[in-house]
């Protein structure tokens, strides 16, 4: 449930309302067992390609000139020991990553080249994840999600269209477990410091009758966190039917997680960091003996589940088509401790002369998400097209409750003190052609049509009535120099609406950007490389501030015009056998142009949350069969947290390693592999921090855990 960092005083935003919940997830199961009477030959070539056609529309190859990494199951599964998906991407080009808890569990965030979760596009099967409202991605209500990623694809820049909200910085697309032909089950358990620990259990039935599937797999995360209570209780389930015929893949999927988390956003000053690192102010407060206490049940709560079935077909060599149906359920709070509150504030009558009391406070979200997406795709020798878009509707409730109160006056359980609501409908259609030429050269077209509704009533907001129609066209070549060497280069158009925070600010502007992308890949038996240089030319960018509302939400306001020019290098260098290195670096500039503030011209400045350096390497070394060391480095360069390069808003730069081991057995009975993993984060004990914000003129901080260590057992069978 996400949340915003200060005080305590959060907004969060997530899904949307359709009554009936539990009957459409009936229908979707009914559905999904009625073809059990279907019964058709398995051509098993074919069939392993359908599962590709649930994210073909969003994901693409070598030959399509945008930038991208992929990350897949194997990538993935060394370090999954209960840390969050954006802290396994962290060794990714132009990623960084935050941990509020300082651990990597609980809150995690994730930037690319600059630009925050809010302007990362994320999908699951094609599916939006992005709340529709805040435009944010909150990891901490699908823990180990990780587990259950068959692969994932990272596009920088605009990157292709894609459903849900326009990419102004990346694009992420998830694709979960593909079926298995043979049962299978695994057992993993890990444990580290601050009490971390994760335990999952997976199954499969393999394809029973050479047509049916069904896997599952149920995961709880615990950890004390870095930071003084930060804690997290996170509990999650995923659990996927599979039919497959011999032109014909079919998936219904039923996923989810509950999230507890003592909050830690609010950050600690300069002063707090240097003398009690893992300081946190949350729920404290002044009891009436003067004594000061931290109020224990100061946590956000919250509960998300999604319902998704896709149907994938291959009519032929040529033709494809995919249509998916979902929907996704979110509720839940936060409780925080308020004191010396206005009574008025909360609806409470005065008692005699005491207009404020203490009390407790409870910020409701209870909405829903639900719509559909479609491709069609058709591919011949030389031109490979598709068609397809999507309609999805967001209804969200805000509201808050008072659930103790020293003074209650009035109030009567379950009093409202405030009730918003909002909704937000998202369609988009498009179109892309990959068209080779020639042997050597081919082209690449885009051209996508969205439409965004968005309706809101609020103290925050004020009423809000907004429509707004974007052309998002997006061109690119491809030049083969030869079987090792690529050259591309791409032209992507996005523009973007504003968020729910962005209109409580007043005569906001949706966002423009035009991304050009010029690139080189070589691919060799020894060695890989990508390298590109990006434009990213921004009007009326929402650039985020630094800055903090009353409520604790982060203020953005539109730059004029403003910019990220910069050069990225991803390579991977097999030495020998046994040594594999996996360098990338980013060099970057990041600067708004003619920034006014406040009616002063602060001239060319540089992009809050943006540093200029970002480097990443993984020395992989193998010793013996089946024995795997990795080094994992990490360094991000300065950064501000205003763009107005206040000295005292610079972030340090930062140099943090990891080590990571696994070893796997394979034994001759009971169990098909057995695996021991260990994972040593920080391992030279830096102190640093890698994220924070401003409180007026002052810096606040969000310092990270020093050396800690995971481990890990996986038993497969």
């Amino acid at each position: 449930m996400k949340t915003i960092f200060k005080g305590a005083e959060v907004l969060r935003y997530k899904g949307t309302k359709v009554k009936n919940y539990k009957t459409f997830s009936l229908i979707l199961f009914s559905f999904f067992y009625s073809l059990s009477s279907i019964s058709q030959e398995q051509d098993s070539t074919k069939v392993n390609k359908l599962d590709d056609v649930l994210v073909s529309a969003i994901r693409v190859t070598a030959k399509t000139p945008v930038s991208f990494s992929n990350l897949d199951k194997k990538d993935i599964k060394y370090r999954n020991l209960g840390q969050d998906i954006p802290i396994l991407m962290n060794y990714l080009p132009s990623v960084v990553t935050t941990s509020d808890a300082g651990n990597g569990m609980g809150y995690t965030g994730i930037r690319v080249r600059g630009s925050d979760a809010t302007r990362v596009n994320i999908t699951i099967n094609g599916i939006p994840y992005n709340d529709a409202e805040s435009q944010g991605t909150f990891w901490v209500n699908m823990p180990d999600f990780a587990s259950s990623v068959e692969s994932l694809q990272l596009q920088r820049g605009v990157g292709t269209s894609t459903n849900g909200a326009a990419a102004f910085g990346a694009s992420l697309n998830m694709l979960t477990d593909n079926y298995a032909s043979k049962a299978n089950g695994e057992v993993s358990a890990s444990y580290g410091s601050f009490n971390s620990q994760k335990q999952t259990v997976k199954f499969s039935t393999g394809l029973l009758n050479n047509h049916f599937e069904l896997a599952g797999r149920l995961s709880r995360i615990k950890s004390d966190g870095y930071v003084d209570r930060a804690s997290s209780d996170l509990k999650s389930y995923f659990l996927q039917g599979t039919y497959v015929g011999k032109t014909t893949l079919i998936k219904a999927l039923v996923f989810g997680g509950t999230e507890k988390t003592y909050q830690s956003w609010n950050g600690i000053d300069a002063e707090t960091l240097n003398s009690n690192r893992t300081f946190n102010s949350a729920g404290m407060y002044t009891d009436e003996s003067g004594k000061i206490r931290f109020y224990d049940n100061e946590t956000d709560n919250y509960n998300q589940n999604h319902y998704q079935l896709h149907w994938s077909e291959s009519f032929s060599d040529k033709w494809s088509t995919n249509l998916a149906l979902h929907y996704t359920k979110g509720k839940g709070y936060y409780d925080n401790y308020k004191e010396d509150a206005e009574m008025s504030e909360y609806g409470l009558q005065p008692v005699g002369a005491v207009t404020t009391t203490d009390l407790v406070r409870q910020k409701w979200l209870d909405n829903d998400f639900y719509g559909t997406t479609f491709s069609v795709k058709y591919k011949e020798e030389k031109l490979d097209v598709i068609f397809g878009g999507g309609w999805n509707k967001y209804e969200g409730d805000h509201f808050g409750k008072v659930i103790w109160a020293r003074y209650a006056s009035q109030s009567e359980p379950g009093d409202h003190y405030y009730d918003d609501f909002s909704t937000k409908t998202d369609g988009n259609i498009f179109a892309k052609a990959n068209y080779q030429f020639t042997e050597k050269l081919s082209f690449y077209g885009d051209l996508q049509y969205r439409n965004v509704k968005y309706k809101a009533n609020s103290a925050e907001t004020g009423v809000v009535d907004d429509n707004f129609n974007f052309f998002n066209p997006k061109a690119g070549l491809n030049y083969e120099i030869n079987q090792k060497s690529t050259l591309y280069f791409s032209y992507a158009r996005a523009n973007r609406e504003p968020n729910r925070t962005d209109y409580e600010g007043g005569n906001v502007k949706p966002e423009k950007l035009n991304d050009f992308e010029l690139g080189w890949r070589f691919n060799s038996e020894k060695f890989q490389l990508t390298s590109n240089v990006y434009y990213m030319g921004y009007r009326d960018q929402l650039i985020l501030t630094g800055r903090l509302d009353d409520v604790g939400a982060p203020i953005r306001a539109n730059s004029e015009k403003s910019y990220r020019l910069g050069f990225e290098v991803d390579a991977t260098i097999k030495l020998s056998e046994k040594f594999i290195l996996r360098p990338n670096f980013t060099l970057s500039s990041n600067k708004n142009i003619d920034l006014a503030v406040e009616g002063q011209n602060y001239g060319t400045t540089n992009i809050a949350y943006s540093p200029s350096v970002i480097a990443g390497n993984i020395i992989v070394y193998s010793p013996i069969q089946n024995l795997h060391l990795s080094l994992l480095q990490k360094y991000v360069g300065e950064q501000y947290l205003n763009n107005i390069e206040s000295s005292n808003a610079k972030l340090a730069d930062y140099f943090v390693n990891d080590l990571n081991v696994s070893y796997e057995i394979k034994p001759k009975s009971i169990f098909k592999s057995i695996m021991i993993t260990g994972l040593v984060n920080n391992i030279l004990d830096k102190k640093y921090v890698s994220n924070g914000y401003m409180y007026d003129v002052y810096p606040y901080y969000y310092p990270q855990a020093g050396i800690n260590f995971l481990a890990g057992l996986t038993l497969k069978f």
